[in-house]
């Protein structure tokens, strides 16, 4: 198990914290549009049901990992009538991963 430190300088390159605004209605009802989320870029690891915010097409998204496999993740909206999402773009490398959603709670 690796201790602190080699995990803060893992994740050195990500922000603590980032404060981010939901704009579409791709997360709703749990993340409405105007919605003010908080994500840490430090964590140790993502799970399936948690919501994230990643880097896809030059743009940052927030979706929830629905799954998990061989290092990449497939991404869906809550709301997926209007949500562009895994399903459109495909899987999505660990890397691109920008931040974990910490708060408002919204696992499945």
């Amino acid at each position: 198990m690796p201790s602190p430190k080699s995990s803060i300088k893992a994740n050195k390159h990500k922000k603590p914290l980032l404060l981010r605004r939901i704009v579409g209605a791709s997360m709703s009802p749990k993340l409405p549009p105007g919605r003010v989320v908080l994500a840490t870029g430090w964590f140790r690891s993502i799970k399936p049901g948690e919501v994230c915010i990643f880097h896809q097409d030059h743009k940052e998204k927030i979706k929830r990992v629905e799954r998990i496999s061989n290092g990449q993740l497939f991404f869906i909206g809550d709301n997926l009538n209007r949500s562009s999402d895994s399903r459109h773009f495909g899987w999505i490398k660990r890397e691109a991963v920008l931040a974990k959603v910490i708060w408002p709670k919204v696992h499945n």
